[in-house]
């Protein structure tokens, strides 16, 4: 028998839009992969060299991760951020996702999501048995909470620990927090504990980008990884810096490391400190310029009377809002717009958004980022023609987009 609560549980709909894209092109149709974020730049060539040198690398590593990683991501994070950061506050996981889910299970309390956020927060507080609670935002801040609408839950609902995920930059929204010290201040009154999902961190446009630890160091646990800065994800390697405040946390995941995942990947391992040793700021500058242009481009001619639309700020998306009541959900619209453009997003639903509002998440990474890295180096700048010739999928799914939007 398998227990109702994974029974009522639905495939992550990113992975899900990804293979039903897959699908269709396996049966001839044109698809523009809006829907699944993953970046477009291939991971950098010293690091794919490491990779390739430690192929032979066999041996089981601590379950806390490579000792050599850990102090170059320690170091790594301290120049980031300022911080005094150890190797022992560091534990490696196979991916943020999977130490985000042991947290969860760990965690004796309650989850605060701010809605939007990214689709695995809730069903993994579904799956820990973690009672959630959505926090309403509003596009005029950015789609993060403010510190009242924090509040405001917390003491309709007294005496309980509380875990708070904030994503900034966000996925789904593509916004960046302008409010963490007013965060801070709810976060230590109530003495709430946040995990700062900082993995776009390095995608911010204009390379503003602060993490909450700054306010509350105390009290955050900080995810990074590989996946988007460096191309990376399908490496599935991330990690988490716990402060020695919250050292029982850090202590409880590597017991709980160590009946589950064991270990990460050797090879990866050993290529990842190349990772975070190495200066990449060429590259990471490159990706950055490129990704602010092409999610303006989609931006600029997407917005209308007809959608809603912030600009984004980092990392990969745009949360467009359709003014329109034809659909009697933001899943039937994203299905409207599969079989009637092609084009493939994600439903507002998935995020923590009621059914009822318009609203999808656009993923702008369907083009050839090798090429378009390429010719940047070349151009120092990206212009209409670079996005034109090397994000062809970009240009004509967002003019698809957009005549199915002015023609309800």
């Amino acid at each position: 028998m398998i227990k109702n609560i994974i029974k009522n549980l639905k495939p992550s709909s990113t992975l899900r839009i990804n293979e039903i894209s897959k699908n269709l092109e396996l049966e001839g149709k044109k698809i523009y992969k809006f829907g699944f974020g993953q970046s477009p730049f291939q991971v950098p060539s010293d690091v794919v060299h490491e990779l390739k040198n430690n192929a032979y690398q066999n041996k089981y590593l601590p379950m806390q991760g490579l000792s050599q990683l850990r102090t170059a991501i320690s170091k790594y994070e301290n120049k980031k951020n300022n911080k005094n950061y150890k190797a022992e506050n560091v534990i490696i996981g196979p991916g943020t996702k999977e130490l985000m889910f042991l947290l969860q299970i760990l965690f004796d309390g309650e989850i605060l999501l701010p809605a939007p956020s990214w689709v695995s927060y809730a069903p993994q507080s579904i799956i820990a048995k973690n009672k959630f609670h959505w926090i309403k935002t509003k596009s005029e801040n950015n789609w993060f909470p403010k510190a009242e609408e924090i509040e405001e839950i917390i003491l309709k609902n007294k005496n309980k620990k509380y875990l708070m995920i904030l994503n900034s930059p966000n996925n789904p929204s593509g916004q960046i927090c302008k409010n963490l010290k007013e965060i801070s201040d709810v976060v230590k009154k109530y003495n709430i504990i946040i995990l700062s999902d900082e993995i776009y961190s390095e995608l911010s446009f204009n390379n503003d980008y602060e993490s909450i630890s700054k306010f509350c160091h105390d009290n955050t646990i900080v995810s990074n990884g590989l996946s988007k800065w460096c191309g990376a994800g399908g490496w599935r390697l991330g990690y988490f810096i716990i402060p020695e405040a919250l050292n029982n946390y850090r202590d409880s995941l590597k017991i709980l490391a160590s009946e589950t995942f064991s270990s990460v990947s050797a090879p990866i391992q050993y290529a990842a400190i190349t990772a975070f040793e190495n200066n990449h700021d060429e590259y990471i500058s490159s990706s950055r310029s490129i990704l602010k242009r092409v999610g303006e481009y989609v931006y600029e001619n997407l917005k209308s009377n007809k959608v809603n639309i912030n600009k984004p700020q980092g990392g990969f998306y745009l949360m467009p809002e359709f003014l329109i009541s034809k659909f009697s959900s933001s899943e039937e619209m994203c299905s409207n717009i599969l079989e009637q453009t092609g084009v493939a997003l994600l439903p507002g639903s998935d995020f923590g958004f009621s059914k009822e509002r318009m609203i999808a998440r656009l993923s702008f990474t369907d083009f050839n980022g090798k090429e378009m890295m390429k010719n940047i180096k070349k151009s120092k700048e990206i212009d209409l023609n670079l996005i034109y010739e090397f994000a062809p999928n970009i240009v004509e799914g967002t003019k698809k987009l957009k005549i199915w939007s002015e023609s309800l």
